[in-house]
Protein backbone atom coordinates (compact mmCIF):
# COMPACT_ATOMS: atom_id res chain seq x y z
CA UNK A 1 0.00 0.00 0.00
CA UNK A 2 1.02 3.41 -0.51
CA UNK A 3 3.24 5.32 2.24
CA UNK A 4 1.34 6.72 5.25
CA UNK A 5 1.47 10.43 4.47
CA UNK A 6 -0.26 9.63 1.39
CA UNK A 7 -3.05 8.02 2.84
CA UNK A 8 -3.63 10.15 5.51
CA UNK A 9 -3.58 12.92 2.80
CA UNK A 10 -6.24 10.52 1.16
CA UNK A 11 -8.51 10.14 3.90
CA UNK A 12 -8.54 14.05 4.17
CA UNK A 13 -9.12 14.71 0.72
CA UNK A 14 -11.62 11.76 0.77
CA UNK A 15 -13.48 13.63 3.44
CA UNK A 16 -13.34 17.29 2.33
CA UNK A 17 -14.40 15.65 -1.47
CA UNK A 18 -17.56 13.45 0.43
CA UNK A 19 -18.74 16.70 2.86
CA UNK A 20 -18.79 19.27 -0.03
CA UNK A 21 -22.71 19.36 -0.74
CA UNK A 22 -22.99 17.76 -4.18
CA UNK A 23 -25.62 15.65 -6.32
CA UNK A 24 -26.02 12.72 -4.36
CA UNK A 25 -26.82 14.66 -0.78
CA UNK A 26 -29.34 16.40 -3.06
CA UNK A 27 -30.71 12.96 -3.96
CA UNK A 28 -30.87 11.47 -0.36
CA UNK A 29 -32.58 14.43 0.47
CA UNK A 30 -35.26 14.66 -2.51
CA UNK A 31 -36.02 10.89 -1.80
CA UNK A 32 -36.48 11.73 1.86
CA UNK A 33 -38.44 14.62 1.41
CA UNK A 34 -40.73 12.89 -0.66
CA UNK A 35 -40.96 8.90 0.64
CA UNK A 36 -39.72 9.89 4.25
CA UNK A 37 -36.61 8.62 6.21
CA UNK A 38 -36.94 4.85 5.86
CA UNK A 39 -36.94 5.33 1.49
CA UNK A 40 -34.41 8.19 2.17
CA UNK A 41 -31.65 5.24 3.98
CA UNK A 42 -32.60 2.73 1.32
CA UNK A 43 -31.91 5.59 -1.62
CA UNK A 44 -28.48 6.01 0.09
CA UNK A 45 -28.01 2.26 0.38
CA UNK A 46 -29.12 2.00 -3.73
CA UNK A 47 -26.36 4.45 -3.89
CA UNK A 48 -23.93 2.57 -2.07
CA UNK A 49 -24.17 -0.18 -3.64
CA UNK A 50 -24.56 0.84 -7.41
CA UNK A 51 -21.03 3.16 -6.15
CA UNK A 52 -19.26 -0.17 -6.17
CA UNK A 53 -20.18 -0.98 -9.91
CA UNK A 54 -17.90 2.36 -10.55
CA UNK A 55 -15.42 0.91 -7.78
CA UNK A 56 -14.91 -2.26 -9.81
CA UNK A 57 -14.97 -0.70 -13.09
CA UNK A 58 -11.98 1.01 -12.29
CA UNK A 59 -10.17 -1.20 -10.78
CA UNK A 60 -10.45 -3.25 -13.42
CA UNK A 61 -9.73 -0.27 -16.06
CA UNK A 62 -13.40 -0.08 -17.80
CA UNK A 63 -14.09 3.47 -16.79
CA UNK A 64 -10.84 4.31 -19.11
CA UNK A 65 -13.51 4.03 -21.92
CA UNK A 66 -15.36 6.76 -21.01
CA UNK A 67 -11.97 8.78 -21.45
CA UNK A 68 -11.50 6.68 -25.07
CA UNK A 69 -14.88 6.75 -26.44
CA UNK A 70 -16.63 10.50 -26.00
CA UNK A 71 -19.73 8.80 -27.47
CA UNK A 72 -20.37 6.59 -24.49
CA UNK A 73 -19.93 8.61 -22.00
CA UNK A 74 -22.74 11.17 -23.74
CA UNK A 75 -25.12 8.29 -23.89
CA UNK A 76 -24.58 6.87 -20.85
CA UNK A 77 -24.90 10.52 -19.38
CA UNK A 78 -27.85 11.46 -21.22
CA UNK A 79 -29.71 8.47 -20.36
CA UNK A 80 -28.72 8.81 -16.38
CA UNK A 81 -30.37 12.47 -16.86
CA UNK A 82 -33.22 11.47 -18.55
CA UNK A 83 -34.04 8.58 -15.89
CA UNK A 84 -33.51 11.71 -13.10
CA UNK A 85 -36.18 13.61 -14.57
CA UNK A 86 -38.53 10.87 -15.32
CA UNK A 87 -38.19 10.14 -11.58
CA UNK A 88 -39.33 13.61 -10.32
CA UNK A 89 -41.81 13.87 -12.19
CA UNK A 90 -43.22 10.22 -10.92
CA UNK A 91 -42.85 11.48 -7.26
CA UNK A 92 -44.68 14.79 -8.02
CA UNK A 93 -47.55 12.75 -9.74
CA UNK A 94 -47.30 9.88 -6.75
CA UNK A 95 -49.97 9.62 -3.60
CA UNK A 96 -47.86 10.59 -0.33
CA UNK A 97 -46.05 8.35 1.21
CA UNK A 98 -48.10 8.21 4.26
CA UNK A 99 -50.97 7.20 2.78
CA UNK A 100 -52.48 3.73 3.05
CA UNK A 101 -52.44 0.73 5.04
CA UNK A 102 -49.92 -0.14 8.18
CA UNK A 103 -47.83 -3.37 7.46
CA UNK A 104 -44.81 -4.74 9.17
CA UNK A 105 -42.85 -2.39 11.18
CA UNK A 106 -45.72 -0.17 11.69
CA UNK A 107 -44.68 1.80 7.80
CA UNK A 108 -47.49 2.09 5.74
CA UNK A 109 -47.80 -0.31 2.84
CA UNK A 110 -47.14 2.43 0.83
CA UNK A 111 -44.42 3.86 2.39
CA UNK A 112 -42.61 0.24 2.29
CA UNK A 113 -42.95 0.20 -1.65
CA UNK A 114 -41.75 3.68 -2.24
CA UNK A 115 -38.52 2.80 -0.22
CA UNK A 116 -38.15 -0.47 -2.21
CA UNK A 117 -39.04 1.38 -4.90
CA UNK A 118 -36.18 4.55 -3.89
CA UNK A 119 -33.90 1.97 -3.27
CA UNK A 120 -33.53 0.18 -6.88
CA UNK A 121 -34.29 3.32 -8.63
CA UNK A 122 -31.08 4.58 -6.69
CA UNK A 123 -29.05 1.75 -7.83
CA UNK A 124 -29.94 2.60 -11.67
CA UNK A 125 -29.04 6.39 -10.94
CA UNK A 126 -25.75 6.05 -9.46
CA UNK A 127 -25.09 3.06 -12.28
CA UNK A 128 -26.01 5.24 -15.03
CA UNK A 129 -23.89 7.98 -13.39
CA UNK A 130 -20.54 8.28 -15.52
CA UNK A 131 -19.26 11.44 -13.92
CA UNK A 132 -18.84 8.77 -11.26
CA UNK A 133 -16.48 6.58 -12.89
CA UNK A 134 -14.54 9.45 -14.21
CA UNK A 135 -14.20 10.61 -10.39
CA UNK A 136 -12.83 7.33 -9.61
CA UNK A 137 -10.42 7.20 -12.39
CA UNK A 138 -9.11 10.83 -11.89
CA UNK A 139 -8.99 10.41 -8.45
CA UNK A 140 -7.76 7.17 -7.23
CA UNK A 141 -4.38 6.89 -9.46
CA UNK A 142 -2.97 9.82 -7.30
CA UNK A 143 -2.73 7.82 -3.96
CA UNK A 144 -1.71 4.28 -5.83
CA UNK A 145 1.98 3.22 -5.65
CA UNK A 146 3.07 0.87 -8.35
CA UNK A 147 5.83 -0.33 -6.31
CA UNK A 148 3.80 -1.28 -3.43
CA UNK A 149 2.98 -4.97 -2.18
CA UNK A 150 -0.90 -4.75 -3.67
CA UNK A 151 -0.68 -4.57 -7.24
CA UNK A 152 -2.68 -1.56 -8.41
CA UNK A 153 -5.97 -3.17 -9.21
CA UNK A 154 -6.14 -4.06 -5.32
CA UNK A 155 -5.27 -0.65 -4.32
CA UNK A 156 -8.08 0.90 -6.30
CA UNK A 157 -10.75 -1.85 -4.79
CA UNK A 158 -9.53 -1.06 -1.73
CA UNK A 159 -9.07 2.99 -1.68
CA UNK A 160 -12.51 3.38 -4.21
CA UNK A 161 -14.27 1.28 -1.17
CA UNK A 162 -13.12 3.88 1.42
CA UNK A 163 -14.29 6.60 -0.69
CA UNK A 164 -17.60 4.94 -1.06
CA UNK A 165 -18.18 4.82 2.17
CA UNK A 166 -17.24 7.91 2.94
CA UNK A 167 -19.33 9.13 0.14
CA UNK A 168 -22.29 7.29 1.66
CA UNK A 169 -21.66 8.82 5.35
CA UNK A 170 -22.20 12.46 4.32
CA UNK A 171 -25.28 11.46 2.01
CA UNK A 172 -26.41 9.58 5.25
CA UNK A 173 -25.86 12.65 7.37
CA UNK A 174 -28.49 14.66 4.75
CA UNK A 175 -30.95 12.17 5.20
CA UNK A 176 -31.04 12.60 8.76
CA UNK A 177 -31.44 16.19 8.34
CA UNK A 178 -33.66 16.00 5.70
CA UNK A 179 -36.11 13.18 7.70
CA UNK A 180 -36.00 15.82 10.89
CA UNK A 181 -37.74 18.63 8.54
CA UNK A 182 -39.85 15.77 7.35
CA UNK A 183 -41.24 14.33 10.74
CA UNK A 184 -42.21 17.82 11.67
CA UNK A 185 -44.42 18.73 8.73
CA UNK A 186 -46.08 15.05 7.73
CA UNK A 187 -48.74 15.33 10.23
CA UNK A 188 -50.29 18.01 7.75
CA UNK A 189 -51.12 16.27 4.28
CA UNK A 190 -50.58 19.64 2.68
CA UNK A 191 -47.08 20.02 3.85
CA UNK A 192 -46.26 16.30 2.90
CA UNK A 193 -47.56 17.02 -0.16
CA UNK A 194 -45.36 19.98 -0.81
CA UNK A 195 -42.36 18.21 0.14
CA UNK A 196 -43.28 15.36 -2.11
CA UNK A 197 -43.35 17.94 -4.94
CA UNK A 198 -40.18 19.27 -3.72
CA UNK A 199 -38.52 16.45 -3.31
CA UNK A 200 -39.50 15.60 -7.42
CA UNK A 201 -38.04 19.22 -8.50
CA UNK A 202 -35.03 18.53 -7.00
CA UNK A 203 -34.83 15.37 -8.78
CA UNK A 204 -35.77 16.85 -12.14
CA UNK A 205 -33.10 20.21 -11.71
CA UNK A 206 -30.20 17.02 -11.40
CA UNK A 207 -31.46 15.29 -14.15
CA UNK A 208 -31.19 18.78 -16.32
CA UNK A 209 -28.16 19.41 -14.40
CA UNK A 210 -26.54 16.54 -15.40
CA UNK A 211 -28.04 17.06 -19.16
CA UNK A 212 -26.47 20.09 -19.77
CA UNK A 213 -22.78 19.67 -18.05
CA UNK A 214 -20.22 19.38 -20.42
CA UNK A 215 -17.75 16.56 -18.36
Amino acid sequence: MPSLDILLTFFVTTAIFAYIPGPAMLYAAAQTMARGRFAGLMASLGIHLGGYVHVLAAAAGLSILFHAVPTLYLAVKLAGAAYLVWLGFTLMRAKASGEGASGEGGLPVVEAKSARRAFFESITVEVLNPKTAIFFVAFLPQFTDASAAFPVWLQFLLLGTVVNLMFSSADLVCVFLAGAVVSRMRQSGKAQRLLQRAGGTVLIGLGAHLAWQRT
